[in-house]
């Protein structure tokens, strides 16, 4: 029986694979930017880059 709809999973799994896949791309990007001279490695930094990638990708994906 085929179904136009994917089967979903545990929401609660979806988020928090959404924090650590985003909290990796944080701590790549703003090290990255601190290479660059752009900003700099703060713990601070990296959970406000988190926050802000985790936020987007829910409202993006993860909310229907």
């Amino acid at each position: 029986m085929a179904t136009d709809e994917a089967p979903s999973g545990d929401i609660r799994v979806l988020l928090v694979l959404d924090l650590v896949l985003s909290l990796l791309f944080s701590v790549g990007a703003v090290y990255a930017l601190d290479l660059a001279g752009v900003g700099e490695y703060t713990w601070e930094n990296v959970a406000l880059a988190t926050l802000f990638l985790a936020v987007v990708t829910y409202v993006a994906v993860l909310r229907q």
